[in-house]
């Protein structure tokens, strides 16, 4: 390189840094990764409807877990970054700040979603708003200190609405929100580079082995975790079917099949005194897979794949109510159960 390309690159490395003068603390990206990944694994194990019936007190509790954990983060990663400007004599810039306190504001958003999500519903996309408003806290880090934070929120935004698109399981999804927390951002701790220009090429070989591990680890490993019932079991029909049976076992629901769905009626609207019973007939055949004489969840229609129990396969798309003239007051709505592949 010659001398005046090279004044040129120190000129345009000189301006790069000016721009980009937010640098991230490494200690900050393990801090709001590896609790909330934690959290994510454990999400199907602690405050569960057993443990908490009622519903409110189960978001109460939810509510407070998240809260206690994001001001403690928050608290530990505004003193740590402070003690580290002070180490290296740096000075800790106005935009910095205020970017740590958009993190702290994006994350309290998804805090309070979640929240919501337990009166109104919802909350198969609880996942996927994680991932959002994660992406948008990266990709705004990214703008003022570091170009691989851009490139990783753009991406985390991708996962979390390609989910949703994908319609994966929410297991799936869980997974994958709980690697781009817990192992995702440790490793962008690891990828920082001061905020150097690199090479396209070289941020998408980063990309692209960032996401083999946020990505298509966890769906491998959830994949493993619910494989598909084994096909060579033989198909019990539902005549013959003995509940007592050890081991698993596939039991084929004929059509014309009358399947009771008990409602409960809860309120202080309508009266209930007993659950009422809404008969559901099979038009085509359903097999069930059951395990030690308990059903575990799969089914499929005979000749497509199992669909697993987190599979969302039921969905009211619309109630409402009516009152005619001269008529009675009428509340419609429609359920839609799908286990196929075909609408």
């Amino acid at each position: 390189m010659t001398v005046p390309s090279q004044q040129l690159h120190a000129i345009h490395s000189m301006l790069t840094a000016g721009q980009r003068n937010l640098r991230l603390e490494r200690h900050t990206l393990w801090l709001w990764g590896v609790p909330a990944g934690v959290l994510f694994v454990l999400s199907e194990h602690i405050l569960t409807p057993d443990q908490f019936p009622d519903l409110t007190q189960r978001a109460l509790a939810w509510l407070a877990l998240l809260l206690t954990v994001l001001a403690t983060v928050a608290t530990l990663d505004w003193h740590w970054t402070r003690q580290a400007k002070q180490t290296r004599d740096e000075a800790w810039s106005f935009i910095h700040r205020q970017v740590v306190k958009v993190l702290w504001l994006l994350m309290g958003l998804a805090t309070l979603t979640t929240f919501a999500m337990f009166f109104y519903g919802g909350g198969y996309m609880v996942c996927a708003v994680w991932l959002v408003f994660l992406g948008v806290s990266l990709y705004l880090h990214g703008l003022f200190s570091e170009e691989l934070l851009e490139w990783a929120g753009l991406l985390t935004i991708a996962l979390g609405i390609v989910s949703l698109l994908a319609r994966l399981p929410y297991d799936s999804m869980r997974w994958v929100a709980a690697a781009v927390f817990g192992l995702g951002l440790p490793m962008l701790s690891l990828m920082l580079d001061h905020g150097r220009h690199r090479p396209a090429s070289l941020r998408l070989g980063q990309m692209l082995a960032w996401l083999s591990v946020v990505a298509l680890a966890p769906l491998t490993l959830d994949r493993l975790l619910h494989q598909a019932p084994p096909v060579e079991l033989p198909i019990t029909p539902l005549r013959e079917f003995h509940q007592s049976q050890p081991g698993a076992q596939v039991v084929r629901l004929p059509v014309g099949t009358v399947i009771p769905v008990q409602i409960e009626l809860a309120g202080d609207v309508f009266a209930s005194p007993s659950p009422v019973q809404l008969p559901l007939t099979l038009r085509q055949p359903v097999d069930v897979l059951l395990k030690n004489g308990q059903l575990s969840g799969e089914a499929r229609i005979p000749g497509e794949p199992w669909l697993r129990r987190d599979t969302r396969w039921l969905n009211i798309p619309w109630l409402k109510a009516d009152l005619p003239p001269g008529g009675q007051p009428a509340v419609r709505t429609q359920l839609i159960v799908r286990v196929g592949g075909q609408p």
